[in-house]
């Protein structure tokens, strides 16, 4: 169907079928289908044209695909390039296989030039969240923006955010080498946490406590990262350094449910405690899962 075709069926299912929404995933299916192509992303100005009031209330309900790729394109054009990225973000995750990211506008100064690299960073962290296979080749627009991004606005804690897209893509070296580039910014806790999951996901948990450890020296009153620690230590089996630093964390955050768990877990394991295993068996329902059963399984040692 033309382009004309497509946008005049569009306003039919949106007059005569009083269906906006159904409208802008019409819409969306075409831009799918040529994101390249200026005149399909257009065909939202075109509705809105025609339905403003309508055009709007779908855009911020948003619970379908075509109000989302629409608030995406809109937002853009009205100006609102960090309310665009995270949009098309939340678009590019749920649907990984479309390359999105070709749109025009994408690569234009006005957005490029000007959305914020807390904005970007949050888009590329929902391009993740669906957990689906990611194509690097496909994300390859979002790569290189990444890049003019930190290099226009270099903010430590965005970029290594950022770097964690690059992870999940398998771009594992790239990622080290933007954390580095934020390092040299300044250094922030939060770049080794990024580093500590890319060695993990690399399988060298030598190095994912190393990079633990310098975030901590960091923050020494994280308690998150004293989890993180004690988790790895369980992981080699040592329940006597995993109780130590669950401690540690529960101490300084005691409100935690799941910090106060893993850390009657981990001392239960490391001592033989019943009372300390009563109290995990008690505190187990509330944690989730699969982070749960990771606890069931190490609070008590193996049956030989």
């Amino acid at each position: 169907m033309s382009t004309r075709g497509t946008l005049a069926f569009a306003k039919v299912l949106a007059h005569c079928g009083g269906s906006p929404d159904a409208a802008m995933s019409i819409i969306a299916q075409a831009v799918a289908d040529a994101p390249a192509d200026p005149e399909t992303w257009a065909m939202f100005e075109d509705l809105r044209r025609e339905m403003p009031d309508e055009v709007a209330a779908g855009i911020a309900a948003a619970d379908t695909i075509g109000p989302v790729v629409a608030r995406a394109y809109l937002a853009f054009v009205d100006g609102d390039v960090d309310d665009a990225a995270m949009s098309l973000g939340s678009v590019t995750g749920y649907k990984p296989d479309t390359a999105w990211a070709d749109a025009p506008w994408f690569t234009d100064e006005r957005f490029l030039g000007r959305v914020s690299p807390v904005a970007f960073a949050e888009a590329t962290m929902r391009i993740s969240d669906y957990g689906h296979t990611l194509d690097g080749e496909r994300l390859a627009p979002w790569f290189r923006a990444i890049d003019t991004v930190c290099e226009r606005e270099p903010d430590p804690d965005s970029m290594a955010r950022m770097a964690i897209l690059l992870r999940v893509c398998g771009r594992t070296d790239a990622s080290f080498a933007l954390c580095d580039r934020a390092d040299a910014v300044r250094p922030v806790p939060f770049t080794e946490v990024v580093r500590a999951g890319t060695w993990r996901w690399r399988g060298d948990l030598a190095e994912t406590e190393a990079a633990f450890r310098r975030a901590l020296a960091l923050d020494p009153d994280n308690w998150s990262m004293h989890l993180d620690l004690a988790d790895l230590a369980a992981e080699r089996g040592d329940f006597a350094a995993a109780a130590e630093l669950a401690t540690r964390g529960e101490q300084l955050e005691p409100d935690d449910v799941t910090m106060r768990a893993a850390a009657a877990a981990y001392r239960a394991r490391a001592t033989g405690s019943a009372a300390e295993l009563a109290a995990f068996t008690e505190l187990a329902p509330q944690v989730p899962e699969p982070y749960r059963g990771t606890l069931f399984d190490r609070a008590r040692p193996p049956r030989p």
